[in-house]
C-alpha cells in the first residue's frame, strides 16, 4: 500500500461516487481493458489486444477522474473491492473475479502539487520521491536503491522480482503544460519523463491516461507515439463512458422524483441547460457534473466556473483574430459554424487562427463539435458567452448589439412597435453589408442578431414545426410564468400578412404542450408580425403585435 502504488485513495473516492444517489454505473468500460491485459500477462481469458497505451481526453467535468478512480479500484492489489463491484455491471463478466484486485497499480493524479510550488523541479521531485518510496517499501525482498531512477527500480523488479508488471493510471496528464511555473524546457522534460518511464518498458502491463489536451500537441516527435488517443470529437471508442446520455439522465430524473426532496427541476430543464454535446457517432451528451449539481441542489443554474482557460480564450476573442467576433455573434444566435477542429492545436497558449481558437473551445468544453461544425451546446454555456459580451465593452459592435437586444426584447413584451421598428432598422442598416441588404435571408439574420439577448430567457427555435406549418421563430420561456413569443417574417409583404399566417397555421398550439403536460408559457403568447419591402427606398420596416391566449 502506498501513496501511488496500490493506493487506497482512488478506492475511497470511487466508493463515495458509487454510493451517490445520482451515480451512473459505467463499469462496463473495464471490459474494454481486459483484452489489453490478457495480451500482456499470463491470464489468457479473452482475445488479446496489444495496444497497452491508451489516452482518453475529454473536457473538464466529464467524468475522467471518476473513471480513472474506478479502474484503479478494480485492478489494484491493495484491497478487496468486491463490496463495490459485486453490485455493478462489470460483475456479470466471466473473468470478473480473475481480474479484480490482481494487479500492482500505480495511480498518479498529476494535478497535485507540493506546497509553495515554485518550479518544475519542485513538482516532479515530489512525484519521483513518493513513487520510489512506495516501490521500495512494497518489495522488501528485492534489493532496491531508492536513489536510482524510477524506471531503473521497476526494471530491477522485473528482472529480479518474478517479472513484476504494473498498470499505470495517470490522471490529468497534461496539467503541467498549462502551469505558469513550467517553462517550455520543463514541458519537454516532462514529456521525456513519461516517455522513458513508459515506452517499450517490459514492466508496463497497461497505461490508462486521461486529460484535456491531446498528446500530439506536446509530443511532436516519437516520445509518446506509442499511445492510441481517443478524443470526444474524433473517436467513437469509449464515447459511451464519459458524459450522460439521454437514457441515463432519464434514470437520474426518475430517482430525483422518487426521492421526494425536490421538484423544482424539470426534465426539459435538464435538457435545455446541460445537453448539447455530441459523441463522434452523434449521440447526445449532457455535462454530468452540472446534471448532478442541479439534481442535488434542486436548482437549474450555471455550475460552470470561469477561471483558467476561459479567461485566456477570452483574450483571443477580444483581439478579434480573423474577425472571430462575427462568428461568436452567430453562435450566440443559435447557429452552427463550420470549423476545422484540430485538437492537437488546442492548448490555450499561442492560438494563431480562428480554427485554433475554436479547437481550444471544443477541447475545454465551451463549444460542441459535430459533423464539421461548432455550436454553443446549451443554456449553461450560452449564459457564459452572454456574460462575456455584456460585460466587455472592448467587444465593439457585439457589445452594442447585446445592449440593443435587451431593449428590443423589452419593447416587444411591452408591444411598443415603434421602438421595435426603430431598433430593427438600426441593426439592419448598420450590420448588414450593402450587397446583401435586400437578401431575403438577411432579414432573418437581422432578427436573429437583434434578439440576441432573448436567448438568456428563452429557448429560441428557428423554422420550428408548429400547428400546421413552420414558424419562423418561436420563443419558449425558461420561466413558465413568462409570455411565449411567435415571430413571423414577411419580405415584400405586410405585418398583417405575417399575423394572418400565425393565426391560420395555428402556431400557438406548440405552447399547449403534450397531453398531460403543463403549457410552455403563462397562457399568453405575443404574435409578432415583421415585414420589410425591398422596393421601399427608405428601407422602412413594419411591425404589429397581438396578444393570443391558450
Amino acid at each position: 500500500m502506498g501513496v501511488y502504488l496500490n493506493s487506497k485513495k482512488p478506492i475511497s473516492l470511487y466508493e463515495i461516487a458509487a454510493s451517490s444517489p445520482y451515480f451512473i454505473d459505467k463499469s462496463d468500460l473495464i471490459s474494454e481493458l481486459i483484452p489489453v491485459l490478457s495480451s500482456t500477462t499470463q491470464n489468457q481469458h479473452t482475445t488479446g489486444d496489444s495496444n497497452r497505451y491508451l489516452c482518453i481526453t475529454r473536457p473538464r467535468r466529464f467524468g475522467k477522474t471518476i473513471m480513472a478512480d474506478m479502474i484503479s479500484a478494480f485492478f489494484s492489489k491493495g484491497y478487496d473491492t468486491s463490496f463495490i463491484f459485486n453490485h455493478l455491471a462489470v460483475s456479470k463478466y466471466p473473468w470478473y473475479t480473475n481480474y479484480r484486485n490482481h494487479y500492482n497499480t500505480i495511480h498518479i493524479s498529476f494535478n497535485e502539487i507540493p506546497e509553495s510550488c515554485r518550479s518544475y523541479n519542485d513538482y516532479i521531485s515530489r512525484i519521483e520521491r513518493r513513487l520510489k518510496r512506495d516501490i521500495v517499501h512494497a518489495f522488501p525482498e528485492v534489493v532496491l536503491d531508492e536513489t536510482e531512477a524510477i524506471w531503473d527500480l521497476l526494471n530491477d523488479l522485473y528482472e529480479y522480482g518474478d517479472n513484476e508488471k504494473f498498470i499505470f493510471v495517470l490522471d490529468e496528464w497534461d496539467f503541467i503544460y498549462t502551469q505558469d511555473f513550467a517553462s517550455e524546457d520543463d514541458r519537454k522534460a516532462f514529456t521525456r519523463f513519461l516517455s522513458v518511464l513508459l515506452k517499450d518498458q517490459p514492466y508496463v502491463a497497461m497505461v490508462y491516461m486521461t486529460g484535456i489536451l491531446p498528446i500530439a500537441k506536446y509530443s511532436s516527435g516519437s516520445e509518446l507515439n506509442m499511445f492510441y488517443e481517443y478524443t470526444m470529437a474524433s473517436s467513437k471508442r469509449f464515447g459511451d463512458y464519459f458524459g450522460f446520455s439521454d437514457p441515463e439522465v432519464d434514470l437520474l430524473y426518475k430517482k430525483y422524483l422518487l426521492s421526494g426532496t425536490g421538484g423544482n427541476v424539470t426534465r426539459e430543464g435538464l435538457r435545455l441547460w446541460y445537453d448539447g454535446y455530441k459523441t463522434m457517432s452523434g449521440e447526445n451528451l449532457y455535462n454530468p457534473r452540472s446534471v448532478v449539481g442541479a439534481l442535488t441542489n434542486h436548482q437549474l443554474t450555471n455550475y460552470w466556473t470561469s477561471a483558467g482557460p476561459y479567461d485566456e480564450i477570452y483574450t483571443y476573442v477580444k483581439n478579434n483574430i480573423e474577425s472571430i467576433q462575427d462568428d461568436i455573434s452567430l453562435l450566440m444566435s443559435g447557429q452552427s459554424i463550420p470549423a476545422q477542429v484540430q485538437e492537437y492545436a488546442s492548448t490555450s497558449r499561442e492560438l494563431r487562427t480562428k480554427d485554433e481558437i475554436f479547437s481550444a473551445m471544443v477541447v475545454y468544453g465551451f463549444l460542441s463539435y459535430y459533423a464539421g461544425k461548432v455550436s454553443i451546446p446549451n443554456k449553461e454555456l450560452m449564459d457564459k458567452f452572454d456574460d462575456m459580451i455584456r460585460t466587455r465593452t472592448d467587444f465593439g459592435y457585439i457589445y452594442r448589439l447585446a445592449s440593443e437586444s435587451e431593449k428590443l426584447l423589452n419593447a416587444t413584451k411591452q408591444k411598443n412597435t415603434h421602438v421595435v421598428v426603430e431598433i430593427l432598422e438600426r441593426v439592419h442598416n448598420t450590420e448588414s453589408p450593402l450587397n446583401r441588404y435586400n437578401n431575403e435571408a438577411e432579414l432573418s439574420k437581422v432578427i436573429t442578431f437583434a434578439y440576441l439577448q432573448a436567448r438568456q430567457y428563452y429557448d429560441i427555435r428557428l423554422e420550428d414545426h408548429s400547428g400546421t406549418g413552420y414558424v419562423d421563430y418561436i420563443f419558449y420561456p425558461y420561466d413558465p410564468h413568462d409570455d411565449g413569443i411567435i415571430i413571423e417574417l414577411k419580405v415584400d409583404g405586410t405585418a398583417n400578412d405575417a399575423l394572418r399566417q400565425i393565426h391560420d397555421r395555428k402556431y400557438i398550439q406548440n405552447f399547449e404542450g403534450r397531453i398531460g403536460e403543463h403549457p410552455k408559457c403563462n397562457g399568453r403568447v405575443l404574435a409578432v408580425g415583421i415585414a420589410y419591402n425591398r422596393k421601399d427606398s427608405a428601407k422602412r420596416h413594419e411591425c404589429k403585435i397581438e396578444e393570443l391566449y391558450l
